[in-house]
């Protein structure tokens, strides 16, 4: 099944070029016909060209990377900034800055100085200033949120290049060209498509042509960015799930401790065995000790007596 039926293409005069004595001849394989001096665009290689490009905008972000989609005509820029916007990806609607993507590192002081000058702005140091130095201030925040507020959450070079209008976006592909970085564009019949590494085939004149290609490439994007989150998330799942599995099955403790620490502990643990014949003969042992104990006693006793009767005998004789 195609991403965009047919029909929708029809609809929204996907199909319509530009007059025939304005048409670029590198443009004839995507021609169909022609009908009152107008080409009419072949849809079936702009269902397949955008299929093409649907595949590679949504594994781009599958794998983390950002596509720029840059469209600075007047009937493209509300498009794509609420597209790029809702997919999450940077865009350029006012105008393109020549070095955009060959100079990023001054593009980047000047997206720094635009945060710097809001911080101030936010923690009221405009009010410590004179009005006109205020007024300047925010002026200059104005036109560098402006120019550069599409592409100021961007930290790095786009791994891919949506274009509208390659004509008019002619520098951004250029400095793309030189960077190596994709071009996926939206290419009319009086366009060169020659520099561009992937061909739409289709009208970029049309306000709903322009958005009905444009909310499929968001469509991409954002898919890629959910297989990115689903793939994520499992190895959170595996790493929950393995302790669970511990508290199941318990471990013995000859799984868990060394043989040198089950042998003290088995020489702790073991009983004292003792035969029935030792337990008699110290039985027997300790009645002979308590009956010679009696004995003596006895004995005592006795000669006490005597040494008593002994002394009364005596002092009868005195």
């Amino acid at each position: 099944m195609s991403i965009v039926p047919m029909k929708a293409l029809l609809e929204s005069g996907v199909h319509f070029g530009h007059r025939t004595h304005k048409w670029h001849p590198a443009m004839k394989p995507y021609i169909f016909t022609e009908r009152n001096s107008i080409h009419i665009i072949d849809l079936q290689k702009t269902v397949k060209a955008l299929e093409h490009a649907y595949n590679l905008v949504r594994d781009t972000s599958a794998d983390g990377g950002n596509v720029l989609f840059v469209g600075t005509k007047r009937q493209a820029q509300e498009t794509i900034q609420e597209e790029a916007t809702r997919s999450g990806m940077p865009y350029v609607t006012a105008r393109w800055l020549g070095g955009m993507l060959t100079n990023w590192r001054t593009i980047q002081q000047r997206i720094n100085e635009l945060e710097r000058l809001e911080r101030m702005r936010d923690k009221g140091d405009f009010e410590r200033i004179t009005k006109k130095e205020a007024l300047i201030l925010s002026r200059r925040i104005e036109r560098l949120e402006m120019l550069l507020g599409g592409i100021r959450q961007m930290t790095g070079l786009p791994n891919l290049l949506f274009v509208v209008d390659i004509r008019r976006e002619e520098t951004a592909i250029h400095e793309a060209n030189l960077l190596n970085i994709p071009v996926i564009a939206m290419v009319d019949t009086n366009c060169d498509p020659r520099n561009v590494d992937y061909v739409i085939p289709s009208n970029d004149d049309a306000i709903r042509a322009i958005k009905l290609l444009v909310s499929k490439i968001a469509d991409a994007a954002l898919e890629g960015k959910a297989m990115r989150k689903d793939v994520e998330e499992e190895p959170e799942k595996v790493v929950r799930s393995a302790p669970a599995s511990t508290d199941d099955h318990d471990l013995s403790d000859e799984e868990l401790l060394g043989a040198a620490t089950l042998a003290k502990i088995s020489s702790k643990k073991a009983p004292v065995v003792v035969d029935d014949e030792d337990l008699s003969d110290d039985e027997d042992i300790k009645d002979d000790d308590i009956e010679d104990e009696v004995i003596e006693d006895e004995v005592i006793e006795d000669k006490t007596v005597e040494d008593a009767e002994d002394n009364d005998s005596e002092e009868d004789e005195d």
